[in-house]
């Protein structure tokens, strides 16, 4: 039997399944696009409000005539409150109309009783116990209410308005001990700020001061925030107390410290202080403020500070506002990038413009200089080395500490990565420091380690100007000879060291120097080194070695330049023959430079030899001069691209001297007879000679038809 049932039971839900799979398949609708009319929201609301056609009437109004009726209608109201409660126990509104109907039936006990049973089911309902107190003071039942609240805050200590209404019921009562009591009550559980000013308010109104003043003490150490101690020192200010106000600011930032310090305190203070039109401490205040607090937490101090120093200050106060700004200024900048070695270098020079004390310009030194850069690349270092020098300079000029400045010299030295780059002012630095300290073997010895470990040449010329300046020729020849080992090719090094030794007196050792240099195969710049050695002959009178070092030059170089030198040395010479000696040069200059094709520097030639003829010459040389100058034309030349295409043409100015001009007739007929000499040697066998003679003929003629014109 319990198998058939189960059967049957199956072939219902299957019929079942496949009715509803039939239905669903029958309402899919073929077209799913709109609708040509559109039905809104609001229309279907209003059309099924107008089809309500079933009207349900209030229930009509009972009057109740006799005890029996009325105890009828009670019993069944309750039984109605009673059955929505055991439907729902947890809904508390159900219990308060439940007791707020018996209370209108005059039923106290009842509605007391279901307050009590309300309460056994959700005691945490701060509605219901306030329904319930306020219906026991509504009927001035005050023992219950008391005990009624007096339950309400063990349970709930946490509410603030149990409180709040008990202490108001029991000073609205008169009863201000109880009042305070229950205050007392509640500050054990330490409330927010507002139950405390609450209970202070309250003793004020009955002028407690002392007991008012017993709060706030209780106040700033349950609430240990500067804006409950500032509310202290105004309130002794409004009794006519400043002295105690003061007291109070001084124990608040005493009470908070350095490490807690807030600005809103500081304001008020000052504040406070400017009222009682004490400038001095208020400035006090301030300075101390923007001293310990952090300048991105006091940007209202500095104003109210700017403020005051206009109002009340001098200039020396307001110029100090103005820096302070400028620090906090500078301090945001290297907050923000702190290799910006500028906002470092003008944060410095204020601080030490400030006259202020060493430590704080130490300090900033110190973080300065902890911003290494990143890289090992001298142009990220040359900025920052300054920063050293600086400090450097300041523990040894202002700080007068030098045992300090010499420990800032020698971390900067390990500091720098001097296998890859150095920097001799660094090392002559701190050379010259020794030197002012009187300790010359250690600045010998700095300079020294710098020579073994990163020679330079600045190190070396350094250190030469530090043994000159001390007299030691010796030493300075050592520093010589090697500073021409490191670098031979440096023309000034040897200049200078043949100087040295004319200057000491020994021209053999200094004209060796300059035979020596003329003889490097690879030298910087060469005409300043052979202008130096002539020059050094001239001075001693040695002019036929002066001659020689000319020709030797010439045999180098060809320049104009050196041709006019030689020229104007000749001249110079004391001699009667001196002016046949300079223009004996001057043409040999001439004949030389014709042989190239440097135009400019022949005319550039034949100008100062003209000037040389017309200072020491008579009419007829400087005539002869003249004609040998060129005459200057205009010409136009074809310009091309890279890629050999024609870029158009250019205008120039050429220069055609008078030789040039002469030899212009000649040119063709020169070109055939070679062009004719060539062909004979080939062996041409098909060459013309009376052709050939037919066109040498003809360009004679032409030359000499030009030579005519």
């Amino acid at each position: 039997i319990f198998f058939l049932r189960f059967r049957a039971l199956c072939w219902l839900l299957l019929c079942c399944t496949m009715a509803d799979n039939r239905v669903n398949k029958m309402a899919r609708p073929k077209n799913k696009h709109a609708a040509s009319i559109q039905i809104t929201a609001e229309q279907l609301l209003r059309e099924a409000h107008e089809r309500q056609i079933e009207y349900v009437a209030p229930p009509p109004r009972q009057n109740i005539t006799d005890p029996e009726e009325l105890a009828e209608f009670q019993r069944a109201k309750r039984k109605s409150f009673e059955d929505d409660i055991r439907k729902n126990r947890e809904n508390i509104g159900n219990w308060m109309k439940y007791a707020i109907w018996e209370e209108s039936q005059d039923q106290m006990d009842r509605a007391r009783s279901v307050y009590e049973r309300a309460l056994d089911v959700d005691h945490r309902s701060i509605q219901l116990w306030q329904k319930y107190a306020e219906f026991e003071m509504k009927h001035r039942q005050i023992n219950h209410a008391r005990n009624i609240w007096d339950r309400a805050v063990t349970i709930l200590p946490r509410v603030p308005q149990f409180w709040f209404k008990y202490s108001y019921m029991e000073e609205m009562l008169g009863n201000v001990a109880g009042a305070r009591q229950v205050f007392e009550r509640w500050m054990e559980w330490r409330p927010d700020e507002t139950a405390w000013y609450q209970y202070i308010n309250m003793e004020m109104r009955y002028g407690e001061l002392e007991r008012a003043r017993a709060i706030y003490e209780k106040l700033i150490i349950a609430h240990m925030e500067p804006k409950n101690w500032i509310k202290y020192a105004k309130f002794e200010l409004k009794q006519g107390e400043p002295e105690r106000a003061r007291q109070i600011f001084e124990r608040a930032v005493e009470f908070f410290g350095e490490d807690h310090l807030d600005e809103k305190l500081f304001l008020e203070f000052a504040k406070f202080e400017e009222q009682q039109k004490e400038y001095e401490r208020a400035r006090v205040v301030y300075k101390y403020a923007m001293d310990k607090i952090p300048k991105q937490y006091g940007k209202d101090l500095f104003s109210a500070y700017t403020q005051f120093e206009k109002k009340f200050g001098d200039r020396a106060g307001v110029e100090s506002v103005i820096v302070s700004k400028r620090k906090f200024q500078y301090e945001e900048e290297v907050k923000q990038n702190p290799y910006n070695y500028d906002a470092w270098f003008d944060y410095i020079r204020l601080c030490e413009t400030e006259n202020s004390d060493a430590d704080k310009t130490r300090d900033v030194y110190e973080r300065a200089i902890a911003n290494v850069p990143p890289v090992a690349t001298k142009r990220l270092w040359r900025r920052y080395i300054y920063l050293w020098i600086y400090y450097a300079l300041f523990e040894e000029l202002d700080a007068k500490d030098i045992t300090r400045t010499r420990d800032v010299y020698k971390a900067c030295l390990r500091l720098i990565p001097h296998k890859q780059f150095t920097f001799a002012k660094v090392w002559l630095l701190y050379a010259q420091f020794e030197v002012r300290q009187k300790d010359l073997k250690a600045a010998r010895s700095i300079l020294g380690t710098a020579l073994g470990k990163c020679p330079k040449e600045k190190l070396f010329k350094g250190y030469i100007e530090l043994e000159l300046q001390l007299r030691e020729f010796d030493r300075c020849r050592t520093l010589y000879e090697k500073f021409l080992e490191f670098n031979p090719a440096n023309c000034q090094t040897w200049i200078r060291f043949g100087e040295l030794e004319t200057i000491l007196g020994d021209v053999d050792r200094a004209r060796a120097i300059y035979d020596l240099a003329i003889a490097q195969p690879l030298l910087d710049m060469p005409e300043l080194l052979w202008k130096s050695y002539i020059d050094f002959e001239r001075e001693l009178e040695e002019y036929d070695r002066a001659r020689d070092l000319f020709d030797r030059l010439l045999k180098k170089t060809s320049h104009v330049k050196v041709w006019i030198s030689y020229a104007q040395f000749e001249a110079s010479v004391e001699g009667d023959d001196r002016v046949e000696q300079a223009r004996h040069v001057f043409s040999t200059a001439e004949e030389q430079l014709k042989k190239t094709a440097e135009k400019a520097e022949r005319l550039l030639l034949l100008e100062a030899w003209q000037a040389f003829e017309e200072e020491n010459g008579d009419e007829g040389s400087v005539q002869r001069v003249r004609a040998k100058m060129p005459r200057k034309v205009k010409r136009r030349r074809e310009l091309y691209n890279e890629d050999g295409s024609n870029n158009g043409w250019e205008e120039y100015h050429d220069y055609i001297f008078p030789d040039e001009e002469t030899k212009a007739p000649n040119l063709k007929l020169l070109e055939m007879s070679r062009l004719w000499q060539a062909k004979k040697q080939s062996g041409a066998d098909d060459a013309d000679p009376l052709s050939l003679i037919q066109t040498l003929g003809k360009a004679k003629d032409d030359a000499v038809a030009a030579a005519a014109a």
